[in-house]
């Protein structure tokens, strides 16, 4: 039974490639976003970046709702802090981690180009200064944005049926071919 959280800047990809994961490992699929206030949802669409006090209770609900799951679960969060990390690894034993690696550049380029996305591109920067990467933490491995969803779902199962004590302690990159 897995417990994984898809996490990354905005744009990244990260709901898609969980979606993915959910679909080859059997399991639910929980969108982070799903769990924002309505008052969050507003800001966010305004232009007006989240704080602390806007993500902790969002937080706690994404964390019952993966804790709650019978089987296996995949969520998405953006998960930009390491504190914001713990509190749902708090919630959910056992979670893993799979980082979503992009660039600024890249990320704002992705989220200029979707219609009706509650998350505007003016705050990719926001992301970006609000991100502390998850290098040194338990249970992570990092994936680039620029791989194919194939290869990039395909590393994710990979490295889950790995040994337990070889995904638990490290952090683990995966490389991957330009088209």
């Amino acid at each position: 039974m897995h417990r994984l959280i898809v996490m990354g800047v905005a744009g990244s990809g990260k709901s898609t490639l969980a979606a993915e994961l959910a679909l080859a490992l059997g399991c639910d699929a929980v969108e982070g976003d799903d769990y924002h206030s309505p008052a969050s949802q507003e800001k966010m669409r305004g232009g007006v970046a989240l704080d602390d006090s806007d993500r902790e209770p969002w937080l706690d609900r994404l964390g019952a709702a993966l804790a709650t799951r019978p089987g296996g679960v995949v969520g998405t969060c953006s998960a930009l802090k390491r504190r914001y990390r713990e509190r749902l690894r708090a919630q959910v034993p056992g979670l893993k981690w799979v980082f979503v690696e992009i660039s600024q550049a890249d990320a704002e380029s992705r989220v200029g180009r979707r219609t009706s996305h509650l998350f505007p591109p003016s705050l990719v920067a926001s992301q970006f200064a609000a991100l502390e990467s998850p290098m040194g933490e338990d249970g992570v491995l990092v994936v680039p944005a620029s791989g194919q969803l194939r290869e990039q779902r395909d590393a994710v199962l990979q490295w889950l049926a790995a040994a337990p004590g070889a995904v638990s302690g490290q952090v683990s990159h995966i490389r991957m071919e330009s088209p």
